[in-house]
């Protein structure tokens, strides 16, 4: 299998994707503005203690507490083997006001606060660092016995007297050395941890996890890996840097990617796969399809013969179809980073020969998934009943928002993948046409993020791609519509992009008030804005307004029945 990491640090947010002979399986996305708390480390303030759920919650300082259930607390009470003791209270462990140290085991999720445990884990390259647990662990990818039983003892070996260790799939085949440099690593990391803990007053970050990039390079950049693509040169020479670290025999399978005829993921396809990843109706090659449905307590995924009909008989067909669909699902599940409780619903079939083969197909393609899955088997209606580790939110929940349009019972992309799109998408056009200027209209949210706060992200754009750039918004857009208005030279395109002129007298319609300064009120003139002086009482009324400004994303104006009582109380000598 031909295996590649991509990484797209184009703007503000970075991408990595993962394919398997040329197909996508994962993608993983950070904003600057989102970072996960995943893996972070807090000194928290009991907040609360909730004897009837044998649970607490935990200010670690962020919009929601922290939950911290009890069997996630022993460590307080020196539990080292990672158990509960029986017959304890979470009363018996922690207190309200106490100060304790924590880490973030689960991302926010919907209305619930992040999941935290006592028990600190700190990962490398080759090793899990458990400071407070003393416990060996070799991972259950790595298959032989005698390496498996060579790497625990080496662990044994290395192992600090008071913490545990979990050896990696990537230990596989390293010496002692290369397990004690990265443990070395891992045991200041948490006395850089221990000293803030002592000094600091809760609730207090004392460690964040390192970025995207770090965190891929050290988990999943192994020697399975064939290629790693990154199309920036400063995270090109920084992954250099900590390959020399950890692993300086992959430093000639990095490539640094440079073009400006199009960006790295469109050369790979992953915009396509990414859009085709969130959507609720998966082809098959074979013609078949099948149907995920995500919600908050499961996912049921459900699979269709469609439009395939075999060459033999209809049980051939079923079968075919669910062994497709096998491989597929078990892909799906990791592209879109589902968790929780999942059913399948496989075509019917009367072979238990063909049930049984399935299941094996399905189970060997799900190996491949870093996540933990667990098949609970068939269920009496003859489904397949799994459960997949959830630790944070789903691509859906990360690229879409609940649909305005519908209330709430579908889903958009959200105004921020939205604008992100336009951009790359304008970005695109430019790179293949020789006009000087571009018009495109787009929703008013969509039109704010492009253009920024005093045009910011505008300038930005029209110096990448050396060329002027026009953004108009309109209500009658579609949110996750952008429509090519207009392509020319600068004066053709101003023209058009600016459709008043400073002293012009016109009618408009007061649709909201200013966002910052409700004293105004915003009027729009084929989608161009006109920031409308003292009308933020009169919207969705029609008035009378003089142009005073024309700017290039929007025009000042003011009310023509002000001006005209002004005039009167002069002429009157009040």
């Amino acid at each position: 299998m031909h295996k590649e990491i991509v990484i797209d640090t184009e703007g503000e947010e970075t991408r990595v994707a993962v394919l398997e002979d040329g197909r996508l399986v994962e993608i993983y996305i950070e904003r600057s503005v989102s970072q996960g708390v995943v893996g972070n480390v807090y000194k928290g303030r009991v907040d609360n203690v909730l004897p009837g759920m044998q649970a607490a919650f935990v200010d670690i300082g962020l919009d929601k507490n922290a939950f911290l259930y009890v069997d996630d607390a022993g460590a307080l009470i020196g539990g080292r083997d990672g158990r509960r003791r029986r017959n304890v209270s979470v009363r018996d462990m922690v207190r309200v006001n106490q100060e304790i140290v924590v880490q973030v085991t689960k991302e926010a999720m919907g209305g619930k606060g992040p999941r935290v445990t006592t028990y600190c884990t700190l990962p490398g390259r080759y090793l899990v660092l458990m400071p407070t647990v003393q416990y060996i662990g070799v991972s259950r990818r790595i298959k032989g016995e005698r390496e498996r039983a060579r790497l625990r003892k080496l662990a044994e070996r290395i192992k600090p007297p008071d913490a545990g260790l979990i050896v990696r799939t990537a230990a596989e085949g390293r010496d002692e050395r290369e397990l004690r440099q990265d443990l070395d690593l891992l045991t200041k990391v948490w006395a850089k941890i221990q000293a803030r803990a002592q000094s600091a007053k809760a609730p207090a970050l004392l460690h964040r996890d390192f970025g995207l990039v770090y965190r891929i390079v050290r988990d999943l950049f192994t020697d399975d890996v064939d290629r790693l693509h990154v199309d920036s040169r400063h995270e090109y020479d920084r992954i250099l840097e900590l390959l020399d670290l950890i692993s300086p025999h992959l430093k000639d399978r990095v490539h640094l990617f440079q073009s400006r005829e199009r960006s790295i993921f469109e050369l790979y396809g992953i915009d396509s796969a990414i859009e085709e990843a969130l959507k609720r109706r998966v082809w098959l090659k074979s013609g078949g399809y099948i149907v995920i449905d995500e919600t908050e307590a499961l996912t049921v995924v459900d699979v269709n013969t469609g439009r395939y009909v075999g060459s033999t008989n209809l049980e051939d067909t079923v079968y075919k179809t669910n062994l497709e669909a096998a491989r597929e699902i078990a892909r799906q599940l990791r592209l879109r980073d589902i968790g929780g409780i999942v059913i399948v619903d496989f075509i019917d079939m009367d072979s238990p020969a063909h049930r049984q083969k399935v299941l094996e197909v399905f189970e060997e393609s799900l190996r491949k998934d870093r996540t933990r899955v667990h098949i609970m088997g068939l269920t009496q209606l003859g489904m397949v009943e799994l459960t997949r580790k959830k630790v944070r939110e789903g691509l859906a929940s990360i690229m879409q928002r609940p649909c305005p349009y519908c209330d709430g019972k579908g889903r958009v992309l959200s105004e921020e993948t939205m604008a992100r799109k336009v951009r790359r998408e304008i970005k695109r056009i430019l790179r293949h046409a020789t006009s000087e200027a571009i018009l495109v209209e787009v929703h008013p949210s969509v039109a704010a993020l492009l253009i920024g706060a005093g045009g910011s992200n505008l300038r930005e754009l029209e110096r990448e791609t050396g060329k002027a750039v026009y953004i108009r918004g309109s209500t009658d857009v579609h949110l996750e519509r952008m429509n090519l208005r207009a392509l020319g030279t600068r004066d053709e395109i101003e023209t058009k992009a600016l459709p008043v002129k400073t002293g012009e007298i016109l009618e408009v319609k007061i649709e909201e008030p200013h966002a910052s300064n409700p004293w105004d009120g915003i009027g729009r003139v084929e989608g161009y804005v006109l920031n409308v002086e003292g009308a933020g009482k009169k919207v969705g009324e029609t008035v009378k307004v003089r142009v005073v400004k024309v700017h290039r994303t929007y025009a000042k104006a003011c009310l023509l029945e002000d001006e005209e009582e002004a005039a009167d109380k002069a002429s009157t000598g009040h």
